[in-house]
């Protein structure tokens, strides 16, 4: 059978939705083209925007997920990485492979602090804001959970360089803590500036390369 890539963008109670994150910096269109050869589709659903728990989010995204036939590689993005583990362990006879890419930091009282005051400025009553960071490692996943991911193949793509939101203290807990994981190499992520400033070689031909190798 095909295997299909899944992709969940970040963002937590904010106008943040596929496009923004992967299409306008060219990895949707990066990632169809380089594994149309393989026949794998490339998704990348909108989360739903301010949900009030992740189980909304995976209950929307399941959806989706749900209608494909083969395995499913999905590639979740900073707080995104919790919609990804939550949907792989809601459907383990799909997804055969997960990467994590710039999770965010979800056992860091600054950090929490930092995002509880910016979702209530946005609008976010402050007991939804309490249920959506709580949490481990990952907001909204216990550790034993993450722990669990160890039956499938796991990458950890960090942060690089890592930031308040996006600390490397997470991704040595992830490889930690998933027995077999392994680490992929880093970069800015996305939507920020950083990632498109030019390097050699550039940011999206690096993540590109990773994404690709991880999923075929």
């Amino acid at each position: 059978m095909t295997a299909s890539v899944f992709l969940v963008h970040g963002g937590l109670w904010e106008a943040m939705d596929a496009e923004a994150f992967w299409g306008t910096p060219g990895i949707t269109d990066g990632l169809s083209a380089a594994l149309a050869p393989e026949g794998m589709a490339v998704l990348a659903p909108d989360r739903p925007q301010r949900a009030s728990a992740w189980d909304v989010e995976v209950a929307a995204l399941g959806e989706q997920l749900a209608k494909r036939s083969g395995p499913v590689r999905i590639v979740g993005a900073s707080n995104g990485c919790t919609v990804a583990v939550l949907l792989a362990l809601r459907f383990p006879e799909l997804v055969d492979r997960l990467l994590l890419a710039w999770p965010a930091t979800g056992d860091d009282a600054a950090a929490n602090q930092r995002a509880h005051a910016g979702m209530v400025k946005r609008g976010c009553p402050p007991e939804v804001a309490d249920e959506l960071l709580a949490g481990g490692i990952l907001r909204g996943v216990t550790d034993e959970q993450v722990a669990s991911l160890a039956r499938i193949r796991v990458g950890v793509l960090p942060s690089v360089p890592e930031n308040p939101s996006h600390q490397r203290k997470t991704v040595d807990a992830l490889l930690r803590s998933i027995r077999g994981s392994r680490e992929l190499v880093g970069c800015p992520e996305p939507p920020t500036p950083a990632f498109r400033m030019s390097n050699d070689p550039p940011y999206l031909d690096q993540l590109l390369r990773t994404i690709v190798e991880f999923v075929n």
